[in-house]
């Protein structure tokens, strides 16, 4: 196992925040959840819910694909 607590989730979240020029506050207010949970989804420390990674790609007018990447061992 790579790092503790690592999950296999890999994204860009940060960087299509940055494209939509908010920060992590905004996101959160955004897409509904806090900027805690989004600092966390960009460390990689959470993988969000089918529906929050659902309400973050329709945020960034992107695919779930296009945020989220599954990266298997």
């Amino acid at each position: 196992m790579r790092g503790q607590g690592r999950m296999p989730l890999r994204n860009h979240l940060k960087e299509y925040r940055a494209r939509l020029g908010v920060n992590q506050q905004e996101m959160g207010l955004l897409a509904g959840t806090s900027r805690q949970t989004i600092s966390q989804i960009e460390r990689g420390d959470y993988s969000p819910s089918v529906t929050l990674a659902l309400k973050i790609a329709r945020v960034c007018n992107a695919t779930v694909e296009d945020i989220f990447e599954y990266e298997e061992d």
